[in-house]
């Protein structure tokens, strides 16, 4: 059996049930074509101008030194949580209308392919859903604008818009087994969770502004 190449936070390894296979790196290029990526992977040098690159913020974090970088200001409603734990995660776009999503290992809480979230843990909203995407993603992303909150059966979650900066999904955590880029028309089918189609609805609603998202050095 296949086991992730990074340790799980006891120092385990960790055995990948169904692996997936990664996508020509064609794909990546194709704005039509869903690219993926497994752990250690192969990847193009850049997309849209941005470098892929292990950043020595990415390497931290994996060795479990979490310190992400602020993203720019913007307003956000207050966070009611509902009498639930509190949790955060972003959708990141690329300017080419695919969305990046991850694929958690061994389809842990019946998601075979989601946004990168997680608790908070005593972190704040911003900071967490900076540190979920870096560790389930690889990417250093930069959040922009809030999306959607969404109640689960025990956690409360906003979500943020996001576009990446740097890092590589080929440093993904133990805890997701690959990273997608999927074109906007095919999220509907890749999200087996009812709560991200939630999610998906939100985004469907903002999608129109995608080109006022990124700066207009970007395609």
């Amino acid at each position: 059996m296949k086991h992730h190449p990074r340790l799980d936070e006891d120092g385990r390894h960790v055995p990948i049930r169904h692996p997936h296979s990664p996508s020509d790196l064609e794909a990546w290029w194709d704005p039509g074509q869903l690219a993926l990526v497994v752990p250690d992977g192969p990847m193009p040098t850049d997309l849209h101008g941005v470098p892929f690159s292990t950043s020595l913020v990415a390497l931290q974090a994996l060795g479990g030194m979490k310190n992400p970088s602020d993203s720019p200001a913007f307003k956000e409603p207050p966070f009611d949580t509902m009498g639930r734990a509190t949790a955060s995660g972003a959708v990141v776009v690329e300017p080419d209308e695919r969305v990046w999503l991850v694929a958690p290992t061994n389809a842990f809480g019946g998601s075979k392919v989601t946004f990168p979230k997680g608790k908070t843990q005593g972190r704040g909203l911003r900071p967490t859903a900076l540190k979920e995407v870096l560790e389930e993603t690889g990417l250093e992303v930069e959040l922009f604008s809030h999306l959607v909150d969404n109640t689960r059966s025990t956690s409360r979650t906003r979500y943020y818009l996001a576009r990446r900066l740097g890092g590589n999904p080929a440093d993904m955590d133990w805890e997701t087994q690959a990273v997608l880029l999927a074109p906007f028309a095919e999220l509907k089918g890749l999200l087996n969770n009812v709560a991200d189609q939630l999610v998906l609805e939100a985004l469907v609603e903002r999608w129109g502004e995608l080109p006022t998202w990124f700066p207009p050095a970007h395609p």
